[in-house]
């Protein structure tokens, strides 16, 4: 047995919810969880790899809620190996590829490096990974990537329309060109219905950039404090704190991957949703089926990414953006607009 922590985890089909059951530690640095699928006895067998662990993060959370529901359909057993750092990332790596499962899935461009260099030394194996890609991939390594980019452009219109202060920030978890898809398409999204508004940043940084609390509510206070009366939350674990300051500085936020809305009601207007669920099971199921390697990548046209307020029952969300018909409307028009190409939002990660 690998030097980790086990964790034996079950996933409620109809609620896609983890349910801890039992729990023993081996003197390791990072845990494995598991959840079989439904049926009895199979042969498929699926391995999910996350860089961190999964806590409050959602996007984590997603992508194990789609292992699981993928599990479910396809008769898979699922195990989900939490990371703690770059070094036990490369022991969970190390540890499922001794499982020989049917798919080892990589979580985040925080595993890129290590799946990409384990695809090649293991030509039989089939990896997956979710929300990266690698420039050369190998046979045997497929990739789900996002355009999160036109979800956060349509936030940020959102934004623009319902700013008062004239105003608006993001608090994000690093200055990066990828996490640069949830700053630069809000502020040009603002910018397209309300030219003049003032932009703003921050970055949480510091030792755990994807899930300090305290530091993400503080970027955010510094943004309230600057006159900035909406905030797009891009800080993952984080965004937890970010939704404390507005409830206690009274500005509005913007939540991403799931429906943060339930998290803080009050202090949440939407959500640009990342359906990192659909990707998984999606890609999982066409490895299985014999059809692996390239990748594939999720905008609004393939109903990968999209925003709270354009899902049917908009008005139970607990969302603020419900309140506000006319701008849904708006924000609907922009929508159609970039899936038939007639406004283009620019990547922040390929732009020169």
């Amino acid at each position: 047995m690998p030097a980790f922590a086990r964790r034996a985890l079950a996933a409620t089909a109809a609620a896609g919810l983890l349910v801890t059951l039992a729990a023993c530690s081996s003197g390791g640095d990072a845990s494995s969880t598991g959840a079989a699928g439904s049926g009895g006895d199979t042969d498929a067998s699926i391995i999910v790899i996350t860089p961190t662990p999964v806590g409050s993060n959602n996007f984590l959370q997603l992508a194990v809620d789609g292992a699981n529901e993928a599990g479910e359909k396809y008769n898979a057993s699922v195990d989900v190996y939490e990371s703690e750092d770059p070094t036990s990332i490369q022991q969970n790596i190390d540890a499922a590829v001794r499982e020989k499962p049917s798919v080892i899935v990589g979580v985040s461009f925080s595993v890129l490096d290590q799946i990409t260099a384990a695809a090649a030394d293991y030509p039989d194996q089939q990896f997956l990974l979710i929300d990266t890609s690698a420039e050369e991939p190998t046979e045997n390594l497929t990739a789900a990537v996002f355009k999160e980019y036109e979800a956060t452009y349509l936030t940020g219109v959102e934004a623009g329309l319902l700013t008062q202060s004239g105003d608006i920030g993001v608090v994000a978890s690093l200055d990066t060109p990828f996490l640069h898809r949830w700053v630069d398409p809000f502020f040009e999204g603002a910018k397209s219905v309300k030219p003049d508004v003032k932009t703003a940043v921050q970055y949480v940084g510091g030792d755990n950039p994807f899930g300090d609390q305290a530091r993400a509510k503080a970027q955010a206070q510094i943004l309230a404090d600057g006159g900035a009366d909406y905030v797009q939350a891009a800080a993952s674990g984080g965004n937890l704190g970010v939704f404390e300051a507005a409830s206690e500085n009274g500005f509005k936020a913007f939540g991403v991957d799931t429906n943060q809305c339930l998290d803080s009601p009050g202090n949440v207007v939407d959500n640009a949703i990342k359906r990192v669920d659909v990707a998984v099971v999606n890609s999982v199921g066409d490895i299985l089926d014999g059809k692996s390697g390239g990748f594939t990548a999720y905008g609004l046209a393939e109903g990968g990414v999209g925003l709270t307020g354009l899902e049917d029952g908009v008005a139970d969300s607990e969302c603020l953006i419900a309140d506000h018909p006319d701008v849904i409307e708006k924000v609907a028009a922009v929508r159609d607009q970039i899936v038939s190409g007639e406004i283009v939002v620019q990547d922040p990660l390929t732009a020169g």
